[in-house]
Order: structure tokens, then C-alpha cells, then sequence
């Protein structure tokens, strides 16, 4: 039987507030435990939540760009479970009033095929805090200082067919909360994760099948590799006669396996009910109007931009665009130089930047070489003061802090010989000295061309002119 799977995920992004949604404590990352929890975050008896409206606008603003409906009212509810990181016994979420409901993002697939994925509603709630395990010999500790961080609950439709579809969905939605400035999205720090719902049902047919929640995933390649294996599971117990059971899973990333966690809860086991301490949240069409009016460009937009404007492929474009400190650096560059041209910055930057980028465990926005100071780089390649090899080397000397462009070229003595006639002297050593291969060239051997290229560029050293050593020598070699 063929099966088609049915997938929905629910993205949970840590808002980048100063402090928690409900407290005064700092949200920044990286403190000793349990030194960032108020009162308010320990659940003591008698204290008061109060709401940070910051988190309330965040949460507008990712509305907004995704064509959701503001809710005009809005109410938290106390969801009921015990867990040892919920001090409270109970986690303040939104469950049948939430912020924003009924908005689409369109993902880009692998083949061009554009498809819009519905967004199902994106809800505020606090974060719980987090179990440590490592350092404790047969215990756990708890660590509160993530207790109370304001999140953003991303529910989409079942709209998604596979563990790629997924992975783009996903992709897209960290692209776009870090446009909006709402999130850094940062995935190692658990600010971006996602939990998927998964279930499997005969081709054609409309029914849903039973779904599995794989929990607490929290990478891009994990999402992928997780609800593959998830699918191919269902697909194992469904056709030896077994049944699908509802249930909580995890994924075993050294195994490449799911297993079941717990039994999957349903929303009257939580207990659901309108927190007495919260006043519902009113949102005023003054306060949208501004939030829709300070919304910056968003990726779809400005990839669209990218490749009317500066002539780039759809693959540069959506390179470029899929962050905005990328964007950012591409553009600045772009109007910095004066000689190279939008695909030559593009190129530079998808290339030789970006692989020292990887190879140093750095991001754009840590980078050493500015874009002023690469579009300068480019800037004497295109005047021929430098040839591609050469501005590779000023790049790495950039980034190890040897000084400027121009103070590297002069130093290193890298400045290209585009002299006419210094280059012709070169060539017609060349040519006397190799005989053999000249031969070979003027009987219909082209490609031995490369050969003389790379023997005059030897004799300068890399310095001479690469395109006018090819054009001189194919002149010489036809007359």
C-alpha cells in the first residue's frame, strides 16, 4: 500500500524581551544557575504575575507578517501538570484565546515549487526551566533561570507531506522571526525548537491517521532525520497488522530511532482554565497600526528584491536572503564598491568568505573583513590591480589583521602586472621556451593553452594579468 504522511509542528521561539513575561528577571544567557529566578519564576505562595507588554507586541508583530488575525481579546489559562522544572505545578499558556490565529507562510522546496503552509494560531506562554542531569550522581538538578522566558508558540495546519517539507517549513520561520527582530533563533541555546506531530494514512484517503508528538527537537537536520524515521516506523506497524498508538516520543540521534516517552496527553488532562491572576489582554487598533508600519522588509519580499535589482540567480537571492545579517552585509558591500559588480559580491561572499567564516565557527555578523572593506578588495580586482589568486591571499591576510587592502598589497608586493608590454616579454619567453607545446596548439590541441598560461604565470610569480596573458598568447599563437 502506498501511504502519505501527515505532519504539523509547533515551533516554540524564545522572544528576545530583556526580561521574563511575567517578572522583572533578566532572560540573558549563560548565567550561573537558578541566579536569574524571582519569586515570581519559584512559584512562591502570594506573589503576582504582572505581563510584559513587549512580548505581547512580538507576538503582534509575527502576526502581522504572516497574515494572521490579531485577536482584539485575548486570555492565559494555567495548564495543569506536575513536573520537577514548573515550580508553580502549572505553566501559563494561551489556550482558546490566543494572541494571533489563522495566518500562512509560503516555503521554498528544493525545485522551485512554492507551497503555503496554514498557520494554525501562535499563542504566548512561559517557558519552564530545565533538568541537568550530567553533573549529579544518580540525581538531577534543576536550573530556573529559563522558568518564566517568554515564548511564542508557532501551531501549524497539517499541511505538511514529508521530513524535507518540514525542514523547509521550519528553515522558514527561523528566517523570519529573526527578520522581524523577535528572536536570535539561536538553536544550541534552546531559543528555536519544535515539537512534530506525525501520523500516516493510505494515499487518497482524508481520514487522519493516529499521531505520534516527537518532543523537544531542536536543529533542522534532527527535524528531518526524526520524522523520517517516525514515518517509516508507522509504515512498519501498519502494514505487519499492528496499530499506531497516541503517545509522546523521543528521538535518539546516536541510534537514529524514536521511543516512546509517555502517553500522549490530551487538552482535558491539563486541566485548562483562565488564569485568576491575568486580566484578559485587549489589544487597541492604534497599537496594530503602529506594529504593521514598523514591520521591515521580510524575506519573501526582499528576495524578490534581490533578483530584480542586482540581476541575481533565485538560488543567489535565496542564499543571501536566508538571514538578515547576510542580507545586510551583501547589500552594504554592493553599494560600497565602486567597480565590482552585484554577482561578483555575491560570489566573493557565498565563496571565499563564507568558507573562512566555516572554517573559523563564526557567523556574518562576527566577521573580521566588513563589507566596505571586501567591496575595497573587489574594487582593485576589477581594476586589475589584483588578480582573483592574489585577493584570495589579501582576504586571509584581512581576516589575521594585517592591515588595510591597499597596506596588504604593498607589503605583500602583490600589485598585478597588467603592463602590455612587460606582459609580452613574458608571453614570448613562453613561447620559445616550450616549442613543443606550441606545436601541439597551432595542430588543433587547444587545451595545451593552460599549459603556457601557467608557465608564464610561474615566471611572474602570479602576478601578471591572467586575462590579458590568455588573450596575448592566443593572438601570438594564431599568427
Amino acid at each position: 500500500m502506498e501511504w502519505e504522511a501527515v505532519i504539523g509542528l509547533e515551533i516554540h521561539t524564545q522572544l528576545a524581551t530583556a526580561s521574563k513575561i511575567f517578572s522583572g528577571s533578566s532572560t540573558r544567557y549563560g548565567a550561573p544557575p537558578n541566579s536569574q529566578a524571582s519569586l515570581v519564576d519559584l512559584g512562591y505562595p502570594g506573589v503576582l504575575p504582572v505581563l510584559n507588554a513587549e512580548a505581547v507586541h512580538m507576538a503582534i508583530r509575527f502576526g502581522l507578517a504572516t497574515g494572521c488575525t490579531v485577536a482584539r481579546r485575548s486570555v492565559f489559562a494555567r495548564k495543569n501538570y506536575f513536573y520537577p522544572d514548573l515550580p508553580k505545578g502549572y505553566q501559563i499558556s494561551q489556550y482558546e484565546l490566543p494572541i494571533v490565529y489563522g495566518g500562512h507562510l509560503d516555503i521554498v522546496m528544493e525545485d522551485g515549487r512554492v507551497k503555503t503552509i496554514g498557520i494554525t494560531r501562535a499563542h504566548l506562554e512561559e517557558d519552564a526551566g530545565k533538568s541537568l542531569h550530567e553533573d549529579f550522581q544518580g540525581l538531577s538538578g534543576i536550573d530556573l533561570n529559563r522558568a518564566g522566558t517568554p515564548l511564542l508558540e508557532i501551531v501549524s495546519e497539517p499541511g505538511l507531506r514529508s521530513a524535507g517539507e518540514a525542514g523547509n517549513y521550519m528553515r522558514a520561520i527561523h528566517t523570519l522571526v529573526r527578520y522581524l527582530g523577535i528572536s536570535d533563533g539561536n538553536m544550541q541555546e534552546g531559543s528555536f525548537r519544535c515539537d512534530a506531530n506525525v501520523s500516516i494514512r493510505p494515499m487518497g484517503e482524508s481520514e487522519l491517521g493516529t499521531r505520534t508528538e516527537i518532543k523537544n527537537l531542536n536543529s533542522f537536520r534532527f527535524v528531518e532525520k526524526a520524522i523520517q524515521v517516525e514515518i517509516e516506523r508507522q509504515t512498519d506497524v501498519l502494514e505487519d497488522g499492528g496499530s499506531v498508538v497516541q503517545e509522546t516520543r523521543l528521538y535518539d540521534a546516536d541510534r537514529n530511532e524514536t521511543r516512546a516517552m509517555r502517553g500522549k496527553e490530551e487538552a482535558n488532562d491539563y486541566r485548562y482554565f483562565p488564569d485568576p491572576d491575568l486580566l484578559p489582554v485587549v489589544v487597541g487598533e492604534a497599537l496594530i497600526e503602529r506594529l504593521q508600519a514598523d514591520l521591515p522588509e521580510l524575506p519573501a519580499a526582499k528576495r524578490v528584491r534581490f533578483a530584480e535589482q542586482y540581476g541575481l540567480t533565485a538560488y543567489d537571492a535565496d542564499v543571501l536572503t536566508a538571514n538578515p545579517e547576510s542580507a545586510d552585509y551583501f547589500e552594504a558591500a554592493v553599494n560600497a564598491s565602486r567597480s565590482a559588480s552585484p554577482k561578483t559580491v555575491a560570489n566573493w561572499f557565498q565563496g571565499e568568505l563564507t568558507a573562512i567564516l566555516k572554517r573559523e565557527g563564526v557567523d556574518v555578523a562576527d566577521t573580521r573583513v566588513d563589507a566596505a572593506t571586501l567591496a575595497t578588495l573587489l574594487d582593485r580586482i576589477a581594476d586589475g590591480i589584483l588578480s582573483g589568486r592574489m585577493g584570495k591571499d589579501v582576504l586571509e591576510a584581512l581576516w589575521n589583521g594585517e592591515g588595510s587592502v591597499d597596506g596588504i598589497i604593498e607589503a605583500r608586493g602583490l600589485r598585478q602586472i597588467s603592463d602590455a608590454g612587460a606582459i609580452e616579454a613574458l608571453v614570448d619567453r613562453a613561447i620559445e621556451g616550450f616549442p613543443e607545446q606550441v606545436a601541439q596548439y597551432r595542430s588543433g590541441r587547444t587545451k595545451v593553452i593552460g599549459f603556457l598560461v601557467g608557465q608564464v604565470m610561474k615566471s611572474s610569480r602570479g602576478k601578471a594579468n591572467p586575462r590579458q596573458v590568455n588573450e596575448m598568447l592566443r593572438r601570438k599563437l594564431a599568427g
